[in-house]
């Protein structure tokens, strides 16, 4: 008995659809004309998409929207669509085309009396593997036999624009209506391509910005309208749910901030109109911050607002475009008949999403017929702007030939002018250089004769030593020798019969004159002179030594012996102030110009003199150490003084001309860069190390043999 009730009520369940829709309106197939018979189907609105199939076959509330093309608006919502089509065609089934692609969720079903069919499982959030139907487009076969009639009921969800074109019609109706319009689409892409193939080509030629930034636009309008149309999610990308259900406003936004790059780069709006260009970065970041609310906070929202901004936008490029155009920018015309006619064809295809116009051929593909009207008015003026290029180009070498002449005109000009100048400043260059080659040859002469003068006082001095000690033997020399004259003289007048009286008259003279003395004093005077004689001739030696006249060629010199005789020149200075050492090892013959060696001598220690005089004053003596050695190639100079040093300053400055830390009337400032340019000469080094308040080491390097010697000896 319970299963007897059972089958009852299924068979009612069963049954209770096909009463219930033959209360409406019957699609007789076929029509008299091929249109949408949406306003034959009812509909009903599930907003929070929870309704079961059970449910929307029992409900009553499905009414009509008496719309050829049913136009659903933009929601989150579920709609159920139902309708009975008779089949009077002899066909055994009627084929049901939807060609509308902005469909996240699609399901088709046939009310049966045994059993509901599920058709169709399509849509862009419909993953490939988990679609059920049997092309790749809403297009679905309803298996009516001929003269029979059957509920159809209709699931469908989008958080786009949702239309629902529902057409009934055949295989053959449909293969050649995708035909007519696969054709369509062909000469558009064409269209398009070609215009962006040119542009392209033209950009490599010429690095004009804007005709990249135009093929990159024409690029993204053609992948805008295949998502529009649905070639994109149908098959170019019909494996990715995430790009079929973004593609398409994801791209009209891309296709907006193209085109105004292009616009602005193309009409040069931030020279012609800077305030309303600064306006546009506003809208890129609300472009990001729409499609942010797009991808993650609700798409219904995002795809609303979408609309409303890109709406906006393309009226302000209008209007930049517009007041480009009235500032007399030939390129702005081109621009605002090709943006005219791509806004209305957007706006009709628009209107017919607002249910505003039919839904037809026409309006299905306006936007696309505007787009590549638009195309192809700016590849005319973009090639009007290859003419005005040209024409800039070659008014711009006229003027560049013009100026070039006159540059050319002033350069004559100017080089008389210039060559009478160079001629002037030469001959001034030249009066300078020999003022200053006088002055030069003056201030060397000068420290010259300031080296003389202490030269000579010190060999005065010197030599004044050993001559005092001469003039001052003289006198007794003298007396002594006038008291052996006298002596002499009494015994020479005598004559050879002297008496006894007359010699002891010279005895006592002679005693008087204490003769026995003045003998004995005698040879430590004569010894005395000598020894005067002796230092006077070694000074003079030393001296001739030191000047070393034949300074014109290279000769082999003992570098001790140079250092000892200046030290001899030097002495009476040195003796009275510091106190020398000396550390001098046996060195081999050095080629050199020895009277210039001795000069770099002479004054270093004259500087370290000077140095430990500042220092100690007249408290104490200073201390000067003087050390030689020798390796297999060089000889190596250093002296050492306790003096009061030298900044790391005054140290990278010693070498200049002129520059001196002494006291005005002290120095000339060329001592130490006269003595760099002789140790330069003989390819030799100098280096200095200096501690304020401890003191000073110079170092002087010098090769055994030069190397023009070692040459010309090879």
């Amino acid at each position: 008995m319970q299963g007897m009730v059972r089958s009852i009520v299924q068979l009612a369940i069963m049954v209770l659809p096909v009463f219930m829709c033959r209360a409406q309106d019957t699609i007789a197939f076929p029509q008299q004309a091929e249109r949408p018979v949406g306003a034959l189907f009812q509909f009903l609105e599930d907003s929070i998409g929870s309704m079961s199939l059970k449910e929307a076959v029992h409900d009553r509330n499905y009414r009509p929207l008496e719309q050829d093309v049913p136009n659903l608006g933009t929601s989150g919502s579920v709609f159920w669509a139902r309708a009975v089509i008779k089949n009077n065609s002899e066909k055994r089934e009627v084929v049901l085309s939807l060609p509308h692609p902005e469909i996240d969720l699609l399901d088709v079903y046939i009310l049966e009396r045994s059993a509901p069919v599920h058709l169709a499982h399509v849509g862009q959030s419909v993953p490939r593997d988990q679609r059920i139907a049997s092309d790749p487009e809403f297009l679905f076969r309803l298996p009516i036999p001929s003269g029979a009639s059957l509920p159809v009921l209709l699931r469908v969800q989008s958080n786009k624009q949702l239309q629902l074109p529902l057409i009934l019609t055949t295989d053959s109706e449909f293969d050649q209506h995708r035909a007519g319009r696969n054709l369509f689409l062909g000469g558009y892409m064409g269209i398009m391509l070609v215009m962006a193939i040119y542009n392209l080509f033209v950009f490599f030629s010429f690095r004009e910005r804007s005709y990249f930034l135009y093929v990159v636009y024409i690029l993204f309008v053609c992948c805008t309208q295949l998502a529009f149309i649905g070639i994109g999610p149908f098959y170019l990308w019909a494996g990715s749910v995430w790009i079929s259900s973004k593609a398409s406003l994801i791209l009209t936004l891309l296709t907006a901030m193209a085109a105004s790059e292009f616009i602005r780069s193309f009409l040069r709006t931030k020279e012609y109109i800077p305030k309303i260009d600064g306006t546009i970065p506003y809208f890129y970041g609300l472009f990001l911050l729409n499609i942010a609310i797009y991808l993650f906070v609700s798409p219904t929202t995002g795809y609303k607002v979408a609309q409303l901004i890109s709406g906006m936008f393309a009226f302000t490029l209008l209007g930049m475009i517009i007041a480009v155009w009235r500032k007399g920018v030939r390129q702005a015309g081109f621009m605002l008949l090709a943006w005219s006619a791509f806004l209305t064809g957007t706006m009709v295809f628009v209107m017919k999403d607002m249910g505003i116009l039919p839904y037809n051929s026409i309006t299905i593909y306006t936007m696309p017929v505007g787009s590549a009207i638009e195309g192809v008015l700016l590849s005319f003026g973009l090639a009007d702007r290859i003419n005005i290029l040209r024409r800039e180009k070659e008014r711009s070498q006229a003027d560049a030939l013009r100026i070039s002449r006159e540059n050319e005109r002033i350069i004559r000009e100017q080089n008389v002018i210039l060559d009478q100048k160079v001629k002037e400043r030469t001959l001034e260059l030249q009066e300078s250089n020999e003022h200053l080659k006088r002055t030069q040859t003056q201030l060397v002469n000068a420290e010259k004769m300031a080296s003389l003068g202490q030269l000579t006082a010190g060999i005065a001095h010197e030599i004044n030593n050993p001559v005092n000690f001469i003039t001052s033997n003289i006198p007794p020399l003298r007396r002594n020798l006038d008291e052996m004259l006298q002596i002499l003289k009494a015994y020479r007048s005598m004559g050879p019969d002297a008496t006894s009286d007359q010699i002891a008259a010279i005895v006592d003279m002679a005693g008087e004159l204490d003769l026995d003395e003045s003998l004995n004093e005698l040879p430590d005077i004569i010894a005395s002179i000598e020894e005067g004689a002796d230092r006077t001739t070694e000074i003079v030696r030393g001296l001739r030594n030191f000047s070393r006249l034949d300074e014109d060629s290279l000769k082999p010199a003992d570098i001790n012996e140079g250092i000892r005789s200046t030290l001899t020149v030097l002495g009476s200075e040195l003796r009275d102030q510091v106190e020398i050492e000396l550390d001098l090892e046996p060195l081999p013959q050095v080629e050199c110009f020895p009277g210039k060696l001795n000069q770099v001598f002479m004054n270093m220690l004259n500087n370290a003199m000077q140095a430990t005089r500042q220092r100690y004053g007249g408290d104490r003596k200073g201390h000067i150490r003087v050390r030689t050695s020798a390796t297999d190639q060089e000889v190596t100079i250093r002296i050492e003084d306790d003096g009061t040093g030298m900044t790391p300053e005054v140290v990278s400055r010693i070498y200049e001309p002129f520059f001196t830390t002494k006291d005005v009337g002290e120095g000339t400032g060329l001592g130490l860069s006269i003595a760099y340019g002789i140790i330069e000469r003989h390819h030799g080094r100098i280096g200095v190390e200096s501690t304020p308040g401890v003191g000073t080491i110079f170092q002087v390097s010098l090769p055994i043999h030069q190397p023009r010697v070692a040459q010309k000896r090879a």
